[in-house]
């Protein structure tokens, strides 16, 4: 039988009539990596088929074993996280969505601070729509995996590439775009940091000619290492839709994303540094000293969302890496933050900033007194030409035709 690649694992050449055993790969986290794999060389020197179904037989129950152990206890935990975080992204992309037609539509909010809070809105929005996208695309596949692992065998197309090159192409897509996303929204979040910073300490990006850079910077450095990381995937762990891990492939996206959260984390340490000595000059000897501490806190409160500080709980541990309870934890934790995140960000920084209060307020009473005068209007001319309005009281003259 002559070498072939299965979308999992290459088989190597194997001898007629020989039921062939290979390790199960490593680069799949959740597989028996002590397990084997097997496939069925027959007499003819051909890879056994399912007649039924056309396609190579191969039996990885041996690697599904943690996969069907695990898969039931921890079920009714998936659902639970599953409607967590959709409730929250919901939430999320409407309040965004809002905030976004706010910034847009006056004219009066149009600077580069809020240019700024557009293009974050926009990478909640791109991150929340791609993470619902890739749910869609990967629920119709995964159920159908399930019921295969659980059934002890895995038949694969014996032409892998052209017999699931659409349905593979398509997740493939999905999770990429949903990788980009998610690190266009950290790199926002850095820019929403830099903007700010800068404005205290150089006040160099402060001029609407640098938003080009920023730009560059959170729609742009995202796409050189997820491009890299697509090439690498493709190259060396092209198997199925690429959801699964693939050993130290991974750290390709996760440096730079963690890079991005550890330097916005300084970034928000050493501004609520100077928030802290400014507030102790400015009110020494003025204020009580908790009413200082309450000010700090709620300025800190304020800047937490913005900079994401909630991602350095969890940083230190990979999903990949803990298991039982802290693991738990750990998801709700984080389904719960970062779903929310973006309403949390939308509601501080457009529905309750106070240019934005005074321009929708001043829409409200322009609509108002516009719907007012038509309807005075409407009224005087139902009335007749002898109706006229003083002060919103309306008096009735006779007329009299000559």
């Amino acid at each position: 039988c002559i070498p072939e690649w299965d979308g999992i694992i290459c088989w190597p050449h194997s001898t007629a009539g020989q039921l062939v055993s290979v390790m199960c790969p490593e680069y799949i986290y959740d597989f028996n990596h002590r397990g084997r794999a097997y496939r069925h060389c027959n007499a003819s020197g051909r890879w056994e088929q399912v007649l039924s179904i056309n396609r190579t037989w191969a039996n990885y129950s041996e690697c599904t074993t943690n996969l069907n152990s695990n898969y039931k206890s921890q079920e009714v935990v998936f659902k639970r996280l599953h409607l967590m975080y959709t409730v929250g992204y919901s939430i999320s992309l409407a309040s965004l969505l809002v905030a976004v037609f706010i910034l847009c539509y006056f004219k009066r909010l149009h600077c580069t601070r809020n240019y700024i809070h557009i293009h974050l809105f926009a990478s909640y929005i791109c991150r929340a729509v791609s993470i619902f996208v890739k749910d869609v695309v990967l629920y119709t596949l995964r159920k159908a995996s399930i019921e295969t692992f659980r059934n002890n065998t895995i038949p694969v197309c014996a032409a892998a590439f052209t017999c699931h090159l659409l349905p593979q192409a398509g997740c493939k897509v999905a999770v990429t775009f949903f990788l980009y996303f998610l690190a266009t929204n950290h790199y926002w979040i850095l820019v929403e940091g830099l903007y700010l910073h800068s404005l205290i300490f150089m006040a160099f990006l402060s001029d609407r000619n640098y938003l080009w850079a920023l730009i560059i910077i959170g729609w742009g450095v995202p796409v050189v290492f997820v491009s890299i990381w697509v090439s690498a995937r493709a190259s060396l762990a092209d198997t199925h839709c690429w959801d699964i891990s693939a050993g130290n492939l991974k750290w390709i996206y996760q440096v730079p994303i963690l890079a991005a959260i550890v330097v916005n984390f300084l970034l928000f340490v050493n501004i609520v540094r100077v928030l802290a000595s400014k507030l102790w000059e400015t009110n020494t000897g003025k204020l009580d000293p908790r009413k200082q501490y309450g000010k700090l806190l709620k300025s800190t409160l304020v800047l937490m969302p913005l900079f994401g500080v909630h991602y350095m709980v969890f940083m230190a541990l990979p999903y990949t890496e803990v298991t039982g309870l802290l693991w738990q934890v750990q998801m709700h934790y984080e389904m719960f933050f970062n779903s929310s995140q973006g309403f949390f960000v939308a509601f501080i920084y457009c529905f309750c900033n106070g240019e934005v209060q005074t321009e929708v307020k001043k829409a409200w009473l322009r609509r108002s007194l516009t719907q007012d005068i038509r309807q005075k209007s409407r009224m005087t001319s139902s009335a007749g030409g002898g109706s006229c309005y003083y002060g919103g009281l309306m008096s009735h003259t006779a007329t009299h035709s000559v």
